[in-house]
C-alpha cells in the first residue's frame, strides 16, 4: 500500500505524519502558525516531497472552524492532484490509550462540553455533548480525563473530576496515526467537519 499523510488543524499545534510499511516513519510539528495560516500549506508539501502518497487522513475535530476546514481543503485538491483519498477521524483519537479507558473533554462553548469516551483504541460510542451539571456522571467511575482545551477548562475539570483529571494535552497527527493503526475501523471516508453545535444564525438587519 502507498503511503499515508495525516494532518491535523484542531488547534493551534499543527502536525503531520507519515504512515509507511504499517508504522509511523516521519512526523513534524508546525510552530509559530496560528489555525488561519496559508504558510502550513507549503509546509506541508515539503514535508511530503518526493513520498508516493495514497491517502490522506485529516483529524475532524471537535476544534478549531478555521483549521479542520483548511486541512479538508488541502486534502481534497491535493487527492484531485494526485489521485489519492481521503479519510478522517475525530481528533480526539489522538488520546486513545493502546490499552485501557480514557476519557477526552473539550469546550464545546456556550456553557457546553464535549466528551468522547475511548476504551483503549475503540470509541465507545459517538461523541457527544453536555452540560456542567451533567458533566461528571458523563464519565463512568474510575476513568481517566483529559483535555485538547486545558487554557479554558483546566479548572472546571479539575474540580469536577479532582485526582482522575491527568492534565491536558494536544491531538497530534502522530497520535490519530496510532489510533487508525490499531483501529482501522475509525477511518472514516469522504470526511465532514465534526461540529457539535449548529451554526448561529444572525437575522438581517432592517435598513
Amino acid at each position: 500500500m502507498k503511503a499515508q499523510l495525516y494532518v491535523d488543524r484542531s488547534t493551534d499545534v499543527q502536525s503531520v505524519a507519515l504512515v509507511d510499511d504499517g508504522g509511523i516513519v516521519a512526523e513534524e510539528t508546525f510552530d509559530g502558525l496560528d489555525s488561519r495560516s496559508g504558510g502550513w500549506v507549503p509546509r506541508v508539501k515539503a514535508f511530503a516531497a518526493g513520498v508516493d502518497i495514497g491517502r490522506i487522513v485529516v483529524g475532524v475535530g471537535p476544534g478549531s472552524f478555521a483549521g479542520i476546514r483548511a486541512a479538508l481543503a488541502f486534502a481534497q485538491g491535493y487527492a484531485i492532484g494526485f489521485g489519492c483519498e481521503v479519510a478522517g477521524l475525530p481528533s480526539a483519537c489522538s488520546f486513545a490509550l493502546a490499552e485501557g479507558r480514557i476519557a477526552v473533554v473539550g469546550d464545546a462553548r456556550r456553557g457546553k462540553f464535549w466528551v468522547a469516551l475511548f476504551d483503549g483504541p475503540r470509541l465507545e460510542k459517538d461523541i457527544f455533548q453536555t452540560g456542567l451539571e451533567e458533566l461528571g456522571a458523563s464519565v463512568p467511575p474510575g476513568v481517566e480525563v483529559t483535555t485538547p482545551d486545558a487554557r479554558r477548562i483546566d479548572g472546571v475539570l479539575r474540580n469536577v473530576f479532582g485526582g482522575r483529571y491527568k492534565g491536558g494535552g494536544v491531538p497530534t497527527a502522530a497520535g490519530l496515526a496510532r489510533a487508525a493503526l490499531a483501529n482501522p475501523s475509525l477511518l472514516a471516508a469522504e470526511p465532514l467537519p465534526l461540529y457539535l453545535n449548529p451554526a448561529v444564525r444572525t437575522e438581517p438587519q432592517a435598513l
